[in-house]
C-alpha cells in the first residue's frame, strides 16, 4: 500500500515555491478610507496614506453620501443580515425594489439578486447547462466563468482572446446538446471590450445562448452607463443574460443577473447558489438602489472619468510608457516579469500611491504588469502626481529591471 502523502508538506512545498518566484499574494489592512485615499497598515503597524490607483469604484459611488446614508438608514429599518435565503423568508421588499430598478435600467424584463459576481456565474452556468452541452469562452475570461463551466460538468471549450472567429470555429466544433457562448464584457486584466456584436453573430449562427459577465462595464460603459452590452446596441434578443455586479461602478456589495423572463424563472427555481444561501442584507440593496439612481442621471461621473483616461494615457505617453490598448477604466501598464512589475509597485507606494502589480496566474506568464484603475473620484492632481511618480519609479530601477 502507497504511503499518503503529507498535505501540510505538499502545501509547504508550494508556498516556498511561490516565494521564489516573487508570488506570494499578502493582504494589506485599510484602516481608514476617505475618498480615493487610504490609509493602511505598514509591517511594522505603523499608518500611512496612500491615493488609491488599484480599486474598482469607476464612479466614486462607494462613499457618496446619499449612498452611505441609505445603507445607514436600511440598517436601522431592517438589521444587519437577510434573514434567511431567498426562498425561505428572507426577499424582502428592498430586494424586489432593486431588482425591478435594475431591470429597468438595464432594459431586461427581470433581474435576480445574487450575493455576488462570483456566485452568480456559478448559478448561471450551473442551472443551464450539464453533462452533454458546451459551454464556449474566451481565454481571458474571468476565473468564476472558468469554475462556473467545470462545476456545470459541460464541455469547456476556449478561444483565443477576443476573436469572434474562434468562437464560432469552437462551437462548430462542438455539435450536440445546448450550447452558451460566456464572456466578459469588460476584460478584467486588459481593460478592453469583447467584440460583442460579432460574438452575437456567432452565438445566434450557431443556435447558442449568449451571456455577458459586464462586470466591469455596467454603470460606466453605453448609454445611460447601461454597459458593454448596450454600448454595442445590443439588447436581451442577442444576449437573453448579463451579469451586473453591485461591487464595482455602483460602489456596493452583491451582483444581479439581468435577462429573459423564463431563464430568470429558472434561475430563481433551480442555481444552486441562490437557492442555498442567505439573501443580501436589505439594507445593502437600499444602498445600492440609491446608487443605481444616481449612475442612471449623474452622466457627469462618467465624463469625468473618461476624461481622467486620456488624461492618463496622453500623461504616460508624453513619459515614454506604452499602455494596453484601453479607454476603460482599466489601464494596464504590461512589465513583463514579475520582479519588475513588484519593483514599480514598491517604488510607487514610496510615494505615495498605490498600484497593484498583477502577476500569474491571474495574468499569463511573462505579462505580469501594474493594474492602474480610475474613479470618477480622482482630480486631475491625482493623475498627473502618479504619471510623475511613475516616470520616477522606472528611471529608478535597477539596471536588470530596465527595459
Amino acid at each position: 500500500m502507497a504511503e499518503r502523502e503529507d498535505l501540510r508538506a505538499r502545501l509547504a512545498a508550494q508556498r516556498a515555491e511561490r516565494e521564489a518566484r516573487d508570488r506570494l499574494r499578502v493582504r494589506r489592512t485599510v484602516l481608514r478610507r476617505d475618498g480615493v485615499r487610504c490609509e493602511l497598515a505598514d509591517a511594522d503597524g505603523s499608518p500611512r496614506w496612500l491615493v488609491n490607483f488599484c480599486g474598482n469604484d469607476y464612479l466614486g459611488l462607494a462613499q457618496q453620501f446619499a449612498v452611505a446614508n441609505a445603507l445607514a438608514d436600511g440598517a436601522m429599518r431592517t438589521g444587519a443580515g437577510g434573514g434567511a435565503s431567498h426562498l425561505v423568508c428572507g426577499h424582502s421588499r428592498e430586494h424586489e425594489l432593486l431588482e425591478r430598478e435594475l431591470a429597468d435600467w438595464l432594459q431586461a424584463p427581470r433581474a435576480l439578486l445574487l450575493g455576488s459576481g462570483y456566485m452568480a456565474n456559478l448559478a448561471v452556468l450551473q442551472a443551464l447547462l450539464g453533462d452533454g452541452d458546451v459551454c464556449v469562452q474566451d481565454r481571458l475570461n474571468h476565473a468564476s466563468l472558468i469554475d462556473a463551466a467545470l462545476l456545470a460538468g459541460c464541455r469547456l471549450r476556449r478561444y483565443p482572446h477576443a476573436d469572434a472567429g474562434g468562437a464560432m470555429r469552437q462551437l462548430r466544433a462542438a455539435p450536440g446538446g445546448a450550447a452558451m457562448l460566456a464572456t466578459d464584457g469588460v476584460f478584467s486584466m486588459d481593460g478592453n471590450v469583447a467584440p460583442l456584436r460579432e460574438l452575437a453573430v456567432a452565438a445566434h449562427a450557431q443556435q447558442a445562448l449568449m451571456y455577458v459577465d459586464d462586470a466591469h462595464g455596467v454603470g460606466v460603459l453605453g448609454p445611460e452607463g447601461r454597459g458593454s452590452v448596450a454600448a454595442a446596441r445590443l439588447g436581451v434578443e442577442q444576449v437573453p443574460l448579463q451579469l451586473v455586479t453591485l461591487g464595482k461602478a455602483l460602489g456596493g456589495c452583491g451582483a444581479a443577473v439581468v435577462g429573459e423572463a423564463d431563464l430568470i424563472e429558472h434561475l430563481a427555481g433551480t442555481a444552486r447558489p441562490y437557492i442555498y444561501t442567505t439573501a443580501l442584507p436589505p439594507a445593502l440593496a437600499t444602498a445600492a438602489l440609491a446608487a443605481v439612481k444616481l449612475a442612471r442621471h449623474e452622466h457627469w461621473r462618467r465624463g469625468k472619468l473618461a476624461a481622467l483616461v486620456h488624461r492618463l494615457r496622453r500623461g504616460l505617453g508624453d513619459e515614454g510608457f506604452e499602455l494596453m490598448p484601453s479607454d476603460t477604466a482599466i489601464q494596464p501598464l504590461l512589465c513583463g516579469e514579475d520582479a519588475r512589475a513588484l519593483a514599480l509597485s514598491r517604488a510607487l507606494e514610496a510615494q505615495g500611491y498605490w498600484v497593484a502589480a498583477i502577476r500569474p496566474p491571474t495574468v499569463p506568464e511573462g505579462r505580469a504588469r501594474l493594474r492602474i484603475t480610475l474613479s470618477a473620484a480622482h482630480e486631475e492632481a491625482h493623475v498627473d502626481g502618479l504619471v510623475e511618480a511613475l516616470a520616477r519609479a522606472r528611471d529608478g530601477l535597477p539596471a536588470d529591471l530596465q527595459q
